[in-house]
């Protein structure tokens, strides 16, 4: 078993896919991935390579794991692509862990995937306060810790990620998830990393922009990009601008640094793609 963080992964399958016989690979059984969603894309990638890819949700304040997806039984039999919808899923809480979730008004979101809510979580191993009482909005008064993550719930509690509540893009007040634009641009075979953030826009208040890099060799136009997404996604929800970059810039951790690629790509002077 080996653990990292998708943009490490997406590395690793470049190199599988472009030799694949290099590499002994019999002792390898699964990777445990986390720390962003992980896209299709990299479930089929290794799947390809006789690799499973586990998708596993946690953060610091969870020590570090909090939920895990492993495809259930009652999934053995269906389609690939339920399978593959499925484990694209942060998972169910791991034991001794509970967790719920709350919408804009307080209260508790049902369990029926469609309702849609910040998850809060606690446990013997998660978080109940920060050193020196700072920070103490993000817990709430039994305890729990408020993690920030928009979440729908199944009714088999199995988590998904929506997208972190500061990365939502709100767009005429309806939101647009970073998260699924992201994971659905990475399907596309030229595409080797995307992110998308809000950028301030008059008449909406926000519009999502697309940052793109591009696998080696492969060529894509900010059109093709756009009518990708749109087998998925309504127009309203698709992206305005695509801005190309050689490498999109991560955290010592391999997690996208969105707020640099704020201060780069909201700049008045910029023309959009």
């Amino acid at each position: 078993m080996a653990a990292g963080v998708p943009t490490v992964w997406m590395g690793m399958l470049r190199a599988l896919d472009a030799e694949p016989h290099r590499w002994e690979l019999s002792e390898l059984d699964r990777l445990i991935v986390g720390g962003a969603a992980v896209p299709r894309s990299m479930f089929e990638g290794f799947d390809r390579h006789g690799l499973t890819v586990v998708q596993a949700w946690g953060m610091t304040e969870t020590a570090p794991l909090g939920a895990v997806c492993r495809l259930p039984s009652r999934l053995d039999e269906a389609e690939r692509d339920e399978q593959y919808g499925f484990r694209a899923r942060q998972g169910v809480a791991s034991p001794f862990v509970d967790i719920r979730a709350r919408d804009d008004n307080g209260e508790m979101i049902a369990w029926d995937d469609a309702a849609m809510g910040e998850l809060e979580v606690r446990g013997p191993w998660v978080a109940a306060g920060y050193h020196g009482g700072r920070g103490a909005d993000s817990f709430t008064a039994e305890g729990s810790f408020k993690t920030g993550d928009v979440v729908r719930i199944d009714p088999h509690g199995c988590v998904w990620i929506c997208d972190r509540s500061k990365d939502l893009v709100k767009s005429g007040g309806e939101w647009i998830s970073s998260v699924d634009l992201e994971n659905h641009l990475m399907s596309h075979p030229a595409v080797a990393q995307a992110a998308v953030i809000a950028v301030p826009d008059e008449r909406w208040g926000e519009r999502p922009l697309a940052v793109v890099s591009l696998q080696t060799g492969y060529g894509a136009s900010a059109d093709e990009l756009r009518q990708h997404l749109a087998k998925e996604f309504a127009k309203w929800q698709l992206p305005d601008r695509f801005e190309f970059v050689e490498a999109i810039p991560c955290t010592a951790t391999g997690k996208f640094k969105r707020s640099e690629l704020r201060n780069l790509f909201t700049q008045p002077e910029r023309n959009p793609t």
